[in-house]
């Protein structure tokens, strides 16, 4: 297989059992060898106290497009940590998409960076630390 091919059976394998990821509407636009872009749309049920998109959501997608991204090899692997920074507030009917990008990778660790979109805005960006846990999807 190639590495592609590696990365969407990782992908699909690993978002059939994703039932938070995709109850929160999220879809995967694409994936590569430690890349991958989700999506989701904020939704009326999506908002804090503010009216705003809720943060945590928004952390939400880009954790999910980390989780593809560091599972793209086909190995098991779990987020270590991670840390966001919101840099402009999100609205009800805007499609947000996250697109992590691999920064670094050892024999177990990872570091992903992650950009959240809404149009052309950045609304977040997201850095995670993976760890390899041991075992395959397939």
């Amino acid at each position: 297989m190639t590495p592609d091919e590696v990365a969407a059976g990782s992908a699909t394998a690993m978002w059939s059992a994703d039932h938070a990821s995709r109850a929160l509407g999220m879809s995967i636009d694409a994936v590569g060898p430690g890349t991958a872009t989700v999506r989701m749309v904020v939704r009326d049920d999506m908002v804090n106290g503010h009216g705003i998109g809720h943060g945590g959501l928004t952390f939400a997608l880009a954790d999910s497009a980390f989780a593809v991204a560091c599972n793209s090899y086909n190995r098991r692997t779990v987020a270590a940590g991670a840390e966001i920074r919101f840099r402009a507030p999100t609205r009800v009917g805007q499609e947000l998409v996250a697109t992590a990008v691999e920064r670094d990778r050892d024999e177990r660790d990872g570091t992903y960076d992650v950009t959240v979109l809404a149009g052309d805005t950045v609304v977040a960006t997201f850095v995670g630390r993976s760890r390899e846990v041991g075992g395959a999807f397939w």
